[in-house]
């Protein structure tokens, strides 16, 4: 039984790394494919997947493909979550990350509406939708079983799930910038643009031999063992994780979806919106692609780095930081894009991704994870954030009908949408109080708006 205590295996510096190794790697390589498909529907999937339609309706169809993966996030944490809570965390990281590399190396060999009329996007709808699914159930099971196996540094070693996304995005940026200009314009446009998701087969190789090395999470091990005891001692049977986060803890729910939401606005806006406006705006798609791969690669240390803080000074503080910065910061974005400078796009680009969103989303990693107790924790820590990720997925088809309509406004309202999702997270954050102090091993929920308790003094949010 000393074998898998929670204190002995959690402090163990070897299963630790293993553990962060697997879910930054496992997260690169679900967030290459899930983010290599939002750049693909900016500057790809409109000539292939949508020629029948107008240049600007070819985008707006193309985004909306794009978030339908974000409406089945969700989804995924939910029943991820579900199995997650009950079977445990390894099973379905392995088992989501097997279905994302099959989604993506599907979606290459798709033949396009010249080929195959209606049939090809929607194909592409029902793999964007399993795309979705996967990286849905994917992000609380990596970062619980980083989380669940540290007692300190937690907000560091948690956040290197959510800087895998930022560096899966680089890598889905480099090779679909570098095969672009490897073929040509022509070909890419003609076939090029396959290689990079049936690359995604070798990832998904390389991913699980990681990722079948990786032990059991110690906190859920712990529960489990528990759970065990309680089934043979004829206890009451635990009801459904997912009708014990609805139905006891909503008002934390909804307040940490509150402080995520607008972390993903920013995201969807940098990542995706960003490279369709710059490009209609007369940078080449090229130029474009490289400041976005550089500022990607540069936030991994953003990431990382205030997370880091975070465990110092709380989550509050630095999260309604980036918040506040990010507010301010909508309002430069358009004029230094509108300029025709790729210097200030480039400094746009760094500044927005890797200096300020790493505020807000780094430490999320963290704080999600300590909303919740182990025995609903994947399932809670996954519907706060997969439905804050709706924020990125809406924010480019939103923002592009608003550019549709709104003429030479446009901007100017983008940026004042940007900055109010922003103050919502500060509300949110006000109401939620500080989460840094939580013990994940205590079976019990934050209170929420109480910034001085934690878990500890055996108080439960009930809504």
């Amino acid at each position: 039984m000393q074998a898998t205590s929670p204190r002995r295996t959690g402090h163990d510096p070897v299963l630790l790394r293993r553990a962060v190794t697997s879910s930054f790697l496992g997260s690169v390589i679900e967030y290459y494919d899930f983010l290599l498909y939002s750049t693909a529907s900016a500057v790809v999937f409109a000539h292939v997947f949508f020629s029948d339609l107008s240049p600007l309706a070819g985008t707006l169809a193309s985004f909306t493909t794009f978030a339908t993966g974000y409406l089945a996030r969700p989804i995924g944490g939910i029943i991820f979550g579900h199995f997650g809570d009950r079977l445990g965390r390894k099973g379905m990281l392995v088992l989501s990350m097997s279905l994302m590399g099959l989604a993506s190396t599907l979606i290459g060999v798709l033949p396009t509406y010249g080929q195959a009329g209606t049939f090809a996007p929607l194909a592409l709808l029902l793999l964007r939708i399993v795309q979705g699914v996967a990286v849905g159930g994917e992000w609380g099971g990596a970062v619980l079983i980083s989380a669940e196996h540290t007692t300190e540094k937690r907000g560091m070693w948690a956040s290197f799930t959510n800087a895998g996304a930022p560096c899966g995005m680089a890598v889905s940026t480099l090779v679909l910038s570098g095969v672009s200009g490897a073929v040509g314009e022509d070909a890419f446009l003609s076939w090029g643009w396959r290689i990079p998701f049936l690359f995604s087969l070798v990832l998904l190789a390389v991913g699980l031999f990681v990722r079948l090395r990786v032990s059991e999470s110690p906190v859920f091990q712990a529960v489990k063992e528990q759970a065990a005891v309680e089934k043979r001692t004829a206890s009451p049977r635990r009801p459904l994780p997912l009708w014990e986060v609805l139905r006891h803890h909503p008002r934390v729910l909804l307040l940490g979806i509150g402080v995520g939401l607008s972390a993903f606005v920013v995201q969807g806006t940098l990542t995706t919106y960003l490279i369709a406006y710059a490009v209609q705006d007369g940078f080449e798609r090229q130029t474009v692609l490289n400041g976005l791969t550089v500022s990607s690669v540069l936030a991994v240390a953003g990431i990382v780095g205030w997370s880091t803080l975070s465990d110092r000074i709380g989550r509050r503080p630095v999260v309604m930081a980036g918040a506040l910065a990010l507010a301010a910061f909508s309002f430069t974005l358009f004029p230094m894009l509108d300029s025709g400078s790729t210097a200030l796009l480039v400094v746009a680009l760094v500044l927005g991704q890797s200096l300020l969103h790493p505020l807000m989303y780094g430490p999320l990693a963290a704080l999600y994870t300590e909303l919740f107790a182990t025995r609903h924790r994947y399932t809670g820590a996954s519907l706060g954030y997969q439905i804050a990720g709706l924020g990125a997925g809406f924010a480019p088809v939103i923002f592009t009908e608003i550019q549709s309509t709104a003429g030479g406004h446009a901007t100017l309202i983008i940026s004042c949408v940007i900055a109010a999702f922003c103050l919502v997270s500060v509300v949110c954050l006000g109401m939620l109080g500080e989460t840094s102090r939580n013990s994940l091993a205590d079976g019990t929920d934050v209170p929420a708006a109480s910034p001085a308790r934690t878990p500890a003094d055996g108080l439960t949010e009930t809504g």
